[in-house]
């Protein structure tokens, strides 16, 4: 007989964090700057919404698919290790892509980068500068009036060779760049082969291949490991220490996304000849990833059969949609998502059109983080004189000033005040949401109805937001989006507390609670009609059962 093994609860909530801090925080040097990246590769706002909207389209579909797979072939530790080494590989092949511009890649780096501009300015050609435009000393046309001294017939000659000199410098800056250009060029062969469509076009095909193979690769991870973790603490009947957990995802977020931008920001824009700086953001998360491995090698992950979750998610979707209360929050958690996408799109391009750098956007970023995370500490010491239908309310109408004062952007560091309120929005938003999922959620229904919810948030309402965005900010710019979405959710945070006003309150029933309960404890708080009841029930019971049976002869 083989020995049962002993269960550490702290060691495996200790490899859990750690490896939540490290995922996070590799995500976080890159995914906020995806979209920036591709705005470098001089790729539209319609052609960055298209490609980001697909990436969570493929989240929605594939994450529970390859979950139930994971689990029901007992492969949970297999899909994290590869999803962690292929993401890191598939993530570094958008490397490969060359700027359609090379020029505009270059004005854009200066623009977020004043210390590299005289850098950029020396592959200009300065035909007007004191280097080139030399003294020039003028040959007579008629040779016939020069001297016949062999000197001063030297004299002259050689003032023609310093002319035709100087005359070609700026020529050669012209050539230089040509050659740079054809070079460049050259790179973009792989392209040409396409004939039926422009360079463009054949890019963001490419890149939109890239990122639906990377999200395929990368996005079964959290899932996978999040259902291990939990059935692993469940089999120990310590389930509640699951979610602290999320806490150091949110940590992980803030030192990524602020040290990715404090390290970029202090490099040139070209590093390694022509592969532009943004590679770091890239490098940064392979290595994070491929640092996360032997940690991901001793998580603890457990695998249960016997539970249905695909059943359990069908359940949770029906408890939502039974529920109006639900089903408002549902309505907010998609408005709020799309909402989101936006953010992750297109804020970094509105910071750097105000002359933001990576370092602004990094610490801006990472302050948003740190802030969010503070409200659950907040909420845990004020729980009772919190509503989570008012916080909801109140949860989204920060979130529409936040968006009102992105439209207003006047400086570099312009954004942070905004960023300090996350707290409220999208702090308050979360922990609003969870409230409601576990008010309408039955037992062993909880994290169901909580991932119904994220689908809304993450999936579903980024994915329509990425789409919609990005023709808005082609027909009427960033400025406007910000507005918009603003206006939409103010409009929204009107008629809100109307309906909850309507609809009927669901009072969540405390299950641990009465199966705690001592025996005596419920007879002491009966109240003297309930126990009437009860044996008046019990009587007539016993006398149906009387009434029911034949008399023996």
């Amino acid at each position: 007989m083989t020995p049962t093994k002993q269960i550490n609860i702290q060691r495996a909530l200790t490899l859990t964090g750690a490896f939540n801090f490290l995922y996070s925080c590799a995500k976080s040097c890159l995914l906020p700057f995806l979209t920036l990246y591709f705005r470098q590769l001089g790729l539209t706002p319609e052609m960055t919404g298209i490609i980001m909207g697909t990436k969570h389209l493929i989240s929605l579909v594939w994450c529970p698919l390859a979950s139930l797979m994971a689990n029901f072939y007992n492969k949970r530790r297999a899909v994290v290790n590869g999803s962690l080494a292929c993401s890191a590989a598939v993530a570094l092949v958008l490397l490969l892509f060359p700027p359609i511009d090379l020029h505009a890649n270059i004005s854009l780096c200066n623009a977020s980068n004043p210390r590299s501009a005289p850098t950029s300015m020396e592959s200009q050609p300065q035909i007007n500068s004191p280097t080139v435009c030399q003294p020039v000393v003028t040959v007579p046309a008629n040779t016939s009036q020069l001297p016949q001294n062999s000197t001063a017939e030297s004299k002259t000659s050689s003032s023609a060779v310093l002319h035709t000199t100087t005359l070609t410098l700026g020529r050669n800056k012209r050539s230089e760049i040509k050659l740079e250009q054809e070079q460049h060029i050259e790179e973009l062969e792989f392209l040409g082969s396409l004939k039926v469509m422009d360079t463009q076009h054949q890019l963001f095909f490419l890149v939109l291949i890239a990122v639906s193979v990377w999200e395929l690769v990368a996005a079964p991870l959290q899932w996978t490991a999040d259902d291990g973790l939990y059935d692993y603490l469940d089999f120990a009947d310590a389930s509640d220490h699951y979610s602290g957990t999320g806490v150091w995802r949110l940590v992980g977020a803030a030192c990524g996304v602020g040290g990715a931008g404090l390290l970029v920001s202090q490099l040139n824009c070209f590093i390694f000849g022509q592969t532009s700086r943004s590679a770091v953001h890239f490098l940064c998360y392979a290595g994070l990833s491929v640092l996360a491995l032997p940690i991901a090698s001793f998580l603890p992950i457990y695998v249960n059969k016997q539970q249905a979750r695909a059943n359990r998610l069908l359940k949770a979707v029906q408890l939502v949609r039974g529920s109006q209360r639900a089903l408002l929050c549902a309505v907010t958690a998609l408005l709020v998502g799309m909402a989101l996408a936006t953010v992750d799109n297109f804020l970094l391009w509105h910071m750097q059109d105000h002359n933001s750098t990576e370092l602004h956007m990094g610490v801006c970023l990472g302050i948003a983080c740190l802030s969010q995370a503070a409200f659950p500490l907040l909420a845990a010491r004020l729980s009772r004189l919190l509503i989570s239908d008012r916080v909801l309310t109140l949860a989204t109408t920060t979130l529409a000033l936040q968006f009102f004062y992105y439209s207003f952007l006047w400086g570099a560091w312009a954004v942070l005040p905004a960023q300090l309120f996350s707290c409220l929005s999208c702090g308050a938003f979360w922990w609003a949401v969870r409230v409601q999922g576990d008010n309408v959620a039955t037992p062993g229904t909880e994290r169901s109805v909580k991932r119904v919810y994220d689908a809304l948030i993450f999936d579903l309402g980024r994915a329509m937001g990425s789409f919609a965005g990005g023709f808005v900010v082609h027909s009427c710019g960033l400025a406007w989006l910000f507005r918009a979405v603003a206006m939409v959710l103010m409009v929204w945070c009107v008629c809100l507390p109307l309906l909850q006003w309507n609809a009927p309150r669901q009072q969540r029933i405390n299950y641990s609670r009465l199966l705690t309960a001592d025996t005596s404890e419920a007879s002491d708080s009966e109240s003297e009609q309930e126990r009437d009841w009860l044996n008046k029930a019990m009587q007539d019971n016993g006398r149906n059962n009387n009434y029911g049976r034949r008399p023996n002869y």
